[in-house]
């Protein structure tokens, strides 16, 4: 049985804007835990995101937060980049286009892990081939213009993944990536948290790339956490009149355990 990583309790997250208040969060609850893989799906809007954002404490400064974030570990809140590894969905903002690769995945080793130049140039290289980018050793000294889109995911992974964090957040990592690209960075991710025994929080759009992917599933809709639930129950019994209409809008005849749009009553 698996220890619980995070209680997140009554979370609200709001922000003022010119028409008024807006919620991008509603009372929020729910457990992480340690070594699982969590998909959080819903439209955009949702509060995927601002969940994924708040559990890095990344929020921006002019966000109104009720509620708490408890992680049971020893010490004070995981650190983004040392305890926490953030991808996120488009690459091409994330990497700089005047590094080289090798500094900018060293670049987490050098800062929390204290290597020097060389040492975190090799543990570049070994990153690059462990999210299996063709020829880590040319790749880093080359610039990410130079790298296809998902090349250039694996490397923002490798980036994520370079001081070791325990924990794993893709905030729609997939999402701009082709079908058969999406898949492969699914698979990574997968891999990578089985070997190296990481927590993985998926944000995702897609309930289908969730399913093959997650032990369990949040839905969430405007702001509210709809179900939540092991990823067989929910896509094959939900609870919830959204998550069905979800469901009944995708249909992926690759994964067994999500039903079409004439299995949903």
């Amino acid at each position: 049985m698996r220890n619980i990583l995070c209680r997140v309790e009554r979370l609200s997250v709001a922000y003022r804007t010119p028409a008024g208040m807006h919620s991008a969060l509603k009372s929020v609850s729910l457990d992480i835990m340690a070594g699982e893989k969590l998909a959080i799906i819903g439209e955009s809007g949702s509060g995927k995101s601002t969940l994924a954002l708040a559990l890095t404490g990344l929020l921006p400064a002019e966000a109104l937060i009720e509620g708490e974030i408890v992680w049971t570990g020893p010490g004070s809140a995981p650190l983004p980049g040392r305890d926490i590894g953030i991808v996120f969905q488009d690459p091409g903002s994330s990497l700089n286009p005047v590094l080289t690769i090798g500094e900018q995945v060293g670049e987490g080793a050098r800062h929390h892990l204290g290597l020097g130049r060389r040492a975190a140039r090799d543990k570049a290289i070994e990153l690059l081939a462990r999210v299996r980018l063709p020829h880590p050793e040319q790749a880093v000294g080359a610039y990410p213009h130079q790298f296809s889109g998902g090349q250039r995911q694996r490397i923002a992974i490798a980036a994520a993944i370079a001081a070791g964090p325990s924990v794993l957040i893709a905030d729609e990592a997939t999402s701009a990536l082709d079908t058969i690209v999406q898949a492969e960075i699914a698979a990574l991710l997968e891999d990578l948290v089985q070997t190296g025994q990481m927590t993985l929080i998926f944000v995702t759009h897609d309930i289908g790339l969730a399913a093959s992917l997650a032990d369990r599933i949040a839905v969430f809709r405007t702001a509210e956490l709809v179900e939540i639930g092991d990823a067989g129950s929910i896509v094959n019994t939900p609870q919830a009149g959204y998550t069905r209409q979800l469901l009944a809008t995708h249909i992926d005849l690759d994964s067994p355990r999500l039903v079409g749009a004439s299995d949903v009553r």
